[in-house]
């Protein structure tokens, strides 16, 4: 049995990650309780270098009621600024915090920023997956040269790794790679890396590939937050293309709970596809947005609408993702809880009501705050 008491969370300063421990931790981020209890009792250590999509506020509360400061030696959250490229940074924090498990969140995720600077997602990606991996690898490794039975490293994808689909047919966890961007191929090369190091070392991996994530604490430069506050503000909308590209939309915290059944419950080398069977058209789903958002602020829902600007498309640009997760379903037992048009709404409404944390993101005093408060490696 894996004993699932010392977590290291990478990137757990980000969107999914910040997310995925206010979820451990049974601190609901969809204001109210969460779908489900994860039973987990022991320690999160929460390893990010706080790039410009790490933000600490998402964790204020998790810190307050589980850090240092509130327990104590009996502290169960843990924050490190490390970047994970970095060895002896990670080889500390697993000899000092013990860990016997890794979820591998970290990631540059944005595909405009791959297209535009490719290096730092190679960097990240690929080289410290590798960092990881290998550390992990090391750590883990008994007297005698074989691996524990007792750990686990989970890693992290995206369905972008498998390239695009036509009007027809899904993804499964056999369809071969075909990724189409520098973001999408760095993907599949870290996902390529975790196997091996599964079929050439033994070190218990299991690796999921997730749809379009929505929810509480996302960049703002994503496309549901970034329409949200152009409707609010009185911006322009833009969309690329035609418009008509299609993602399946998964709430973040379906999305989690899947990670943590994987993790306690899946065998060694197994590959899992999440999904949230739930197909939109950018521009219809930019529509059902502009619909919501303008009736909870009192616009014109109509005026909004003649701000839609249609910008020339991205190079590379998939057309369309869709992915079965039918394995997962029947295997973990795991589903979807959240319906599109309530977490829509509670996506919203969560935006509206949280502009400070917006701005402080998009201003430099956020990470003045950080430059003061925690050194470049460790805290």
């Amino acid at each position: 049995m894996r004993k699932l008491k010392n977590i290291l969370v990478t990137g757990g300063a980000g969107f999914i990650g910040c997310n995925f421990i206010h979820y451990l931790m049974g601190e609901s981020t969809a204001g109210g309780k969460a779908f489900t209890d994860s039973g987990f009792d022991g320690r999160i250590i929460n390893v990010d270098c706080l790039t410009y999509a790490g933000n600490l506020e998402s964790l204020k509360d998790i810190e307050s009621k589980y850090g240092v400061s509130a327990l104590g030696d009996k502290a169960r959250y843990f924050f490190e600024k490390v970047d994970i490229c970095d060895r002896p940074q990670i080889e500390r924090i697993l000899k000092d915090y013990d860990i016997d498990t890794i979820i591998h969140f970290a990631a540059e995720s944005h595909v405009d920023r791959s297209i535009l600077g490719p290096e730092a997602f190679m960097r990240t990606n690929v080289m410290g997956t590798f960092t990881l991996l290998d550390c992990a690898r090391n750590f883990w490794k008994k007297a005698d040269g074989s691996m524990r039975d007792d750990v686990l490293f989970h890693h992290i994808s995206t369905d972008e790794v498998y390239g695009s689909l036509g009007e027809t047919g899904y993804f499964l966890e056999t369809t071969p790679y075909d990724p189409r961007s520098p973001y999408s191929s760095s993907k599949a090369s870290s996902d390529h890396i975790v196997m091996a190091y599964f079929h050439t070392y033994g070190l218990p991996i299991t690796l999921s590939n997730c749809t379009n994530n929505y929810g509480p604490f996302q960049f703002p430069e994503k496309l549901l937050p970034l329409m949200i506050s152009n409707i609010k503000d009185g911006k322009n909308l833009p969309v690329y293309g035609d418009g008509k590209n299609i993602r399946d939309w998964i709430y973040v915290e379906d999305h989690n709970r899947g990670v943590w059944q994987i993790v306690k419950n899946s065998p060694a080398g197994e590959k899992w596809n999440l999904g949230g069977e739930n197909e939109w058209q950018n521009i219809k789903l930019l529509n059902s947005v502009i619909d919501l958002t303008s009736k909870e602020i009192g616009k014109d829902a109509e005026e909004v609408r003649k701000t839609i600007t249609y910008v020339k498309d991205r190079p590379g640009h998939d057309r369309r993702y869709a992915i079965d997760c039918t394995k997962a379903k029947t295997k973990l037992g795991w589903e979807r809880k959240m319906t599109f048009e309530q977490g829509l709404l509670a996506t919203i409404k969560w935006y509206l009501n949280h502009e400070e944390w917006i701005k402080n993101i998009q201003s430099g005093d956020y990470k003045n705050w950080i430059n003061k408060n925690y050194t470049e490696q460790g805290r």
